[in-house]
């Protein structure tokens, strides 16, 4: 069976929430709860997550997104697994972008960007605290190597150009604004000789 590394919620994920610019509710600290104890059932979660506009679905998504980067594949002792962030326009891309860089920074974690117009990276090399933009050969060249376990971007995701390594999480946002054919591709971004399918986070502000 597809199968993911046992990640669990420690003192590390409470530091990580403590960062957010407001104090987690319980509600948020539940969903955590809730997705971890997805991630340890064995078999590759699939899961809708409601709330309001502003309700901290972001936040809840960052979180979830730092366990994952910080577990490994059973058995296996390579880097970071990877998280796939899809958000359907442009400016949510960079909005969100500009969220994970002040939830991440503090963080030896690199993060990038792909729009239809632009691909980044965080940290840059001239400055840390700041992304760089670069050109999408060389992202996509870091992310089929596992060079950068977050990648947000726009649909420009599921382009065939775009490789994982090791892809575990595929977070969309907005999910009634992309077709199912969509939805799918991303989720079968495994490379070749991979069978294990990444943990699914669908978030909506809509009532289904």
């Amino acid at each position: 069976e597809p199968k993911m590394a046992d990640v669990t919620i420690g003192a590390d994920i409470e530091t990580f929430v403590k960062r957010f610019p407001f104090k987690a509710t319980e509600s948020q600290l539940n969903a955590i709860e809730s997705i971890r104890n997805d991630f340890k059932r064995g078999y590759p979660m699939s899961r809708l997550f409601e709330g309001d506009v502003g309700s901290g679905k972001t936040a809840v998504a960052a979180t979830t997104i730092y366990a994952v980067s910080n577990a490994k594949f059973p058995g296996k002792d390579y880097g970071n697994l990877q998280t796939a962030y899809m958000v359907p326009t442009e400016i949510l891309a960079k909005q969100h972008y500009e969220n994970f860089i002040s939830y991440f920074n503090h963080l030896p974690i690199k993060i990038g960007l792909i729009t239809g117009s632009e691909c980044k990276i965080f940290p840059s090399k001239s400055d840390s605290t700041k992304p760089t933009k670069i050109s999408r050969t060389q992202l996509l060249k870091w992310v089929a190597n596992g060079e950068v376990p977050i990648i947000i971007g726009t649909h420009a995701l599921i382009q065939k150009s775009v490789a994982f390594k090791h892809l575990a999480f595929v977070v969309i946002d907005e999910q009634h604004r992309f077709g199912t054919l969509q939805r799918q591709k991303l989720t079968t971004k495994s490379p070749e000789g991979n069978s294990a399918l990444p943990h699914l986070l669908s978030m909506t502000a809509t009532p289904i």
